[in-house]
């Protein structure tokens, strides 16, 4: 990999830990507030499946020898969208908004921002990302396989997620 490659990716795994902070503050103030945790058999398969991405890209670019030199603006413009549309889902659930699926009995749905035009825009985000980031750095083959294993988890995921809203509200 190029060392913009290698910055673009460090980039990205840095953001997602910042995402994760975020995440544990917010859990922590939901279940001080009665926030019930659901879905924790599943979390743990989106954790390695994130994980197990980074490392693909780093192994499929290394064994490749991805060496691209000229930048991919549609895919950077791509990708920037969907940060954009991602700050967006964040900023709009404030502190309701988590990589856990926790809710807080009694609180209405929040349907402004992107939740307004669609129910889960952030799994639509990472779906994007996880096509278009090994696309940009020259990753095929993990293109291919992480956006599947993405839609299989998201096909549990889900109906957990939409099963526990239903239920607390």
């Amino acid at each position: 990999m190029t060392i913009w490659m290698w910055l673009f990716i460090m980039a990205v795994i840095i953001q997602r830990l910042v995402e994760l902070l975020i995440a544990k503050n917010n859990e922590i103030w939901m279940k001080s507030r009665g926030g019930i945790e659901k879905g924790k058999h599943h979390y743990k398969w989106f954790i390695m499946l994130h994980i197990c991405f980074f490392i693909s890209i780093i192994i499929e670019t290394s064994v490749n020898n991805s060496n691209f030199t000229e930048v991919n603006y549609l895919l950077l413009f791509i990708f920037i969208a969907a940060q954009a549309i991602r700050f967006w889902s964040i900023q709009s659930l404030g502190r309701f908004w988590n990589t856990k699926v926790i809710v807080l009995p009694g609180v209405i749905h929040i349907k402004k921002g992107p939740y307004k035009y669609v129910k889960h825009p952030n799994y639509i985000v990472a779906g994007i990302e996880l096509l278009v980031i090994p696309l940009f750095v020259g990753a095929v083959y993990t293109a291919m396989v992480f956006p599947l294993f993405h839609l299989l988890l998201l096909m549990i995921r889900i109906p957990s997620e939409e099963k526990a809203l239903t239920r607390t509200t």
